[in-house]
């Protein structure tokens, strides 16, 4: 079981680059070049101190190329050799300690979408996604359902149809995961039953959407859709109650000894997704438990 953090290390810190669209277009490919060499060290720098600090699971940021999906660059980002370089380093720090690395594409990606544009620039961005993980050999790419639009039947079988759309390399890095709004992991079963995806649980989404059938078969599922693969969960804490959708700062000792006893010895990763990062972490590490 590996505990891992979401993008931004506090501790280093890392500092990712961006500018504002009309930058880029004055300074041109080689200023998103430099930001995006930049963007790349320091996700080098912090997997490092991951390594340093016995933390071996990770999620890379979305950000790590300005644009990357924009008309305006037209740069090939994952074939340059500069870059390559860089992302060779981080692979090879992935294969010799068993590293995860994962990305959760933003909220803007709506697979099932009804708009027709939206589906072709959320393929677009999944692609981008992709080309990263493979760079430093990444495990998963992270997808919530999407919208209801008024009938959630119709809205699950619109993503599945459009699942079908993508390209194998996608999908075989792409995991659904239930939200704290609309999606519950009752309807992400479903999902998956359709489309085959493994499912990533979050239990603070739970908690705050709970559906109607009970939990722990619907994790006996959720641990059969990875397979042979080892499955990813996420955690958080909420800032004042157990049902607060805004995440503490921390995840609160008695959330993770309730998490750990859900798993019932499953042997999942599990996502921190706390405001303190890598220092939501690292008091939970080592730590024996019954």
């Amino acid at each position: 079981m590996r505990f891992g953090y979401a993008c931004i290390n506090l501790t280093i810190p890392t500092k990712f680059r961006t500018c504002r669209l009309k930058t880029a277009e004055e300074k041109g490919i080689d200023y998103i070049k430099e930001l995006t060499l930049s963007n790349f060290s320091q996700t080098l720098e912090a997997v490092k101190w991951n390594l340093q600090n016995d933390i071996y699971f990770y999620r890379f940021s979305s950000d790590l190329v300005p644009f990357a999906t924009h008309q305006i660059n037209d740069w090939e980002w994952w074939t340059d050799e500069d870059v390559l370089e860089i992302t060779n380093e981080i692979k090879a720090l992935q294969q010799n300690y068993s590293m995860r690395f994962s990305c959760h594409p933003g909220q803007y990606n709506v697979l099932n979408s009804k708009n027709p544009a939206v589906v072709t620039n959320t393929i677009n961005d999944l692609t981008y996604h992709e080309r990263m993980m493979n760079a430093v050999n990444g495990q998963d790419m992270i997808l919530h359902i999407g919208g209801v639009y008024g009938d959630k039947e119709a809205a699950i079988e619109r993503f599945a149809q459009n699942y079908k759309r993508l390209p194998d390399g996608i999908k075989s890095l792409l995991r659904i995961e239930n939200d704290d709004k609309s999606f519950t992991l009752e309807d992400v079963v479903k999902v998956h039953q359709k489309t085959g995806a493994p499912i990533c649980f979050d239990i603070h989404h739970h908690n705050c959407n709970p559906g109607e059938e009970e939990l722990k078969p619907l994790l006996n599922e959720v641990w059969k859709s990875w397979g042979d693969k080892k499955p990813k969960c996420h955690i958080s804490s909420g800032k004042t109650h157990s049902t607060d959708r805004s995440h503490h700062d921390l995840i609160l000792e008695e959330d993770l000894d309730a998490f750990l006893g859900l798993l019932d010895g499953v042997d999942a990763d599990i996502m921190f997704e706390a405001k303190l990062k890598e220092q939501s972490v690292l008091p939970h590490l080592h730590k024996e438990r019954g």
